[in-house]
């Protein structure tokens, strides 16, 4: 689980700058010329879900269904299969059969099994917003002292019973907040400002300098906040009159806290309540190709795993997605598996890049218009 993404641009502005979406067909429509066998009939009535309304739709109308890699696809619906939940429990059989079978059979089934629905508002609006997220690596140390000095906390032992916990600027002031947390430094980061792009991702790899000088890659995982509102530090700097941090934001603030006085670059971390505590993971070879753990409880695959707002579309549903915009055009069956503070609504997802710096960028430039369908068992 992550804290969401630093800003959270508004739909229509991301469509503005866009090019559109293809068009929605309308609800009971025929089925179109190039419908798969199977793909016919009267569609079921709309439903709603939470947040959410549902329209049934021919499978005709998902953009790219015919030309996705879906094996890619089909590693992050194996993975919702390991804890999957009442309604996909059932298939789950079948899809671990068909990991092996070739794209088409996949298809074939998936029109047999699967009915798709257009995600929208309960006001009718199918388009929404599309962002992204990743797992960060930074270099860190197991002991204070030789330039890390930032560290990276277990939830402290009063989390629970103290809602909401310390301020960030109670955590660096207040010395019953430093008190509540010494003896549970995981491990020190060298810059301040990385280690706000932790907290906020939620996750990720430390390349981590054992006290007796060994090396060795570990993941910290969220375990908690201290649920505090999360304000965006790139917003304050805006509203400050620093002017607009470009993508990717951490290299762009990491360059204004070089050339600014100290106090300044204190008054920008506190400007963020939000803390997050982690837990350590070890990483083994296989836990290196995937994710940390989503809100699912299963481990995210890159470009394949989406954050969403669950009171809309519960975890562990394959969904289609289609987005187009400054990160490219993505057209793909991905799998909810994870959420976010920031990932609000119907048709809204923060779209899981993969880890390190080539993640960091792809996910620092998505923020574009967003549809979405779900593919629920017939």
């Amino acid at each position: 689980m992550r804290m969401g993404t630093i800003i959270a641009i508004t739909a229509l502005l991301a469509s503005c700058a866009s090019p559109p979406l293809p068009p929605s067909s309308a609800p009971g429509e025929p089925a179109a010329a190039g419908s798969r066998p199977g793909d016919a009939g009267p569609l079921p009535a709309p439903m709603l879900q939470g947040k959410s309304r549902w329209v049934a739709v021919r499978w005709a109308e998902l953009p790219g269904f015919e030309e996705d890699a879906l094996f890619e696809g089909w590693n992050a619906w194996l993975k919702s299969c390991e804890r999957p939940g009442p309604v996909f429990a059932p298939l789950c059989a079948e899809v671990r059969r068909l990991s092996i079978a070739s794209a088409e059979a996949q298809r074939n089934w998936m029109v047999s099994r699967l009915q798709p629905y257009r995600v929208e508002s309960l006001q009718g609006a199918a388009d929404g917003l599309l962002t992204s997220y990743y797992e960060p690596v930074l270099k860190a140390s197991r002991q204070a002292g030789a330039g890390y000095e930032v560290p990276l906390y277990r939830p402290p032992a009063s989390l629970a019973s103290r809602k909401p916990w310390y301020s960030r600027q109670e955590i660096d002031t207040l010395p019953e907040a430093r008190a509540a947390l010494r003896g549970r430094e995981i491990a020190w980061l060298a810059d301040p400002v990385e280690a706000m792009s932790l907290h906020i991702q939620g996750s990720g790899r430390l390349s981590l300098t054992e006290a007796d000088g060994s090396q060795r890659m570990v993941r910290v995982a969220y375990a908690g906040s201290n649920e505090q509102p999360f304000r965006s530090v790139t917003q304050w700097l805006l509203e400050q009159g620093e002017g607009r941090m470009t993508a990717p934001w951490v290299e762009s603030t990491k360059a204004w806290a070089a050339k600014s006085p100290p106090q300044r670059v204190q008054q920008m971390l506190w400007s963020n309540p939000r803390y997050t505590f982690f837990q350590e993971q070890p990483l083994s070879e296989l836990d290196a190709a995937f994710g940390p753990k989503g809100a699912q409880g299963v481990a995210l695959t890159p470009g394949r795993s989406i954050a969403v707002d669950p009171g809309s579309i519960p975890y562990g549903t394959p969904v289609w997605l289609a987005s187009r915009g400054g990160a490219g055009s993505l057209q793909k069956l991905v799998l909810a598996q994870d959420t976010g503070s920031a990932i609000v609504g119907a048709v809204r997802a923060d779209y899981f890049a993969g880890t390190g710096p080539e993640a960091g960028q792809l996910a620092a430039r998505m923020n574009q218009p967003l549809r979405l369908w779900v593919l629920w068992p017939r």
